[in-house]
């Protein structure tokens, strides 16, 4: 089967799955818990929850969930069952499902900006906190709850301030948060020895306040490395998360800010395993506050194998650009390519260590692509890459997954943008997956989830185990 053979049927069926889960999806909107202090839905939720998980482990708590393997346990893990993440699951053929919705699902269901066509970031925070589609009215509750909590103290803003140029954007981000932690309600109630069954309340509330101030705390770091350190504009109570946050960018182009909306809505979460969800969950497991714990999270997403990897992907087609020069033949191309892989290099935002079909993140930001830039001479030559890639890696033999991740597209459509300043990329990402590691994290503490800690063997005994003495 050709690969645009492959991409139409896989396409017809994302559209049949789609239709027959957007059915299903109206009776869970139809039943989400009214009003729109989040918090409020939360107390009524969380008890509902806490039975359902108490009287599912008295029912099955000595069932076994899988087994593991040698290969796994030295192989990076990959493939154990060992975690509890609510807030998403990610398919291996269908892709990720923030609380059972698809990306698609998401698109067409939750609440969209003024005069937007893409979901805002807020109403994303709800369905994965409670699990239901919100409403127009909720979303603008958290819209303004947000712009509220946004302040930052100005030992944050003085250290912000304070950087040398050359301290990376990420590690700028990730210590503001880690100083921000001077804010944290949670962890002031808990050396006042709060009781247990408060501590989501409070991991609540330092999320929502964290989120808050997180675009700022990324606009500040922008200006002052690539804007001769000019001040943000002051938050617009009339504009929403993500509008707010590109205003203070200092980019006021309508579809920029409808790119964002998206990009913070797909970047969100991506299930519980991945280094930055599993680090805050895991940092988080001992209770310590959500401005560490995301902290955290996000030294991991700082690495090359995780959020820098769209910066990987714009050097390599940059170089390819380079290499080849303008218009490309498809023959070239993939010379290329094979000469990338006999060197030793992988193709960079293809693969992935669960998916095995297309990032359904990479496909909606083509959409995307297709609709506002469709003659940008980048996303020509990334579209021309998906178009050959897929083959010689199928070819190759060795890519359990030979199709693009969301890394291989992102970082494109911020380059026509004219944001090219690819080191603050991952900041973007950061900014996003407070989303998701947050939300989780308020389910770890309403659950009670205990310290982490899984048993290590060294090789000799492993081997001992296995028998293989």
């Amino acid at each position: 089967m050709s690969h645009s053979t492959m991409l139409r049927s896989l396409s017809q069926q994302l559209l049949r799955n789609n239709k027959n889960l957007l059915s299903a999806a109206g009776v869970r909107q139809a039943s989400a818990v009214s009003g729109t202090n989040l918090k409020d839905v939360l107390e009524k939720l969380i008890p509902e929850k806490q039975k359902e998980v108490v009287e599912f482990r008295k029912r099955k708590g000595s069932a076994k969930a899988g087994e593991v393997t040698v290969d796994m346990m030295y192989g990076g893990m990959r493939g154990i069952k060992a975690l509890v993440t609510e807030t998403s699951v990610l398919d291996p053929d269908e892709g990720i499902r923030f609380r059972g919705y698809t990306i698609p699902d998401c698109q067409k269901l939750l609440p969209k900006g003024a005069k937007g066509e893409e979901p805002l970031p807020e109403g994303l925070f709800w369905l994965l906190v409670t699990g239901s589609i919100p409403t127009q009215e909720q979303v603008k509750a958290i819209s303004k709850e947000w712009i509220e909590r946004a302040a930052l103290p100005n030992h944050v803003i003085t250290m912000l301030n304070n950087f040398p140029s050359n301290l990376h954007p990420m590690s700028q981000f990730s210590a503001a948060i880690t100083a921000l932690n001077s804010e944290s309600k949670f962890a002031k109630a808990y050396a006042e020895g709060v009781h247990k069954s408060k501590y989501w309340e409070l991991v609540y509330e330092d999320s929502m306040d964290l989120i808050a101030k997180l675009p700022t705390v990324a606009a500040i770091i922008y200006r002052n490395l690539y804007r001769d350190g000019s001040t943000p504009c002051a938050i617009d109570n009339n504009k929403d998360w993500s509008w707010n946050f590109t205003s203070m960018l200092g980019y006021e182009e309508p579809s920029f800010t409808e790119l964002m909306r998206l990009y913070l809505t797909i970047h969100s979460d991506h299930e519980g395993g991945n280094v930055s969800a599993h680090t805050c969950h895991l940092v988080g497991s001992a209770l310590s506050d959500p401005y560490l714990s995301f902290a955290a999270g996000m030294n991991g997403l700082a690495g090359p194998l995780h959020g820098l990897a769209n910066q990987e992907v714009l050097v390599w087609v940059t170089k390819l650009r380079e290499s080849l020069g303008g218009e490309v033949s498809d023959e070239q191309l993939r010379d290329f390519i094979w000469n990338t892989l006999k060197s030793g290099q992988v193709v960079p935002g293809y693969g992935h260590a669960v998916l095995r079909k297309t990032d359904p993140r990479y496909t909606c930001q083509r959409e995307f692509a297709l609709k506002h830039l469709p003659n940008d001479p980048l996303f020509k030559l990334v579209s021309q890459v998906y178009k050959v890639t897929p083959d010689i890696l199928i070819e190759q033999g060795k890519a359990k997954n030979p199709w693009p991740n969301v890394d291989a597209h992102s970082g494109v459509l911020l380059q026509y943008y004219k944001m090219t300043e690819m080191n603050y990329y991952t900041v973007l990402f950061g900014v996003s997956r407070a989303l998701g590691c947050l939300a989780s994290l308020i389910w770890d503490r309403a659950f009670g989830l205990p310290i982490e800690r899984p048993k290590s063997y060294d090789t000799p005994h492993l081997r001992k185990l296995v028998g293989d003495s």
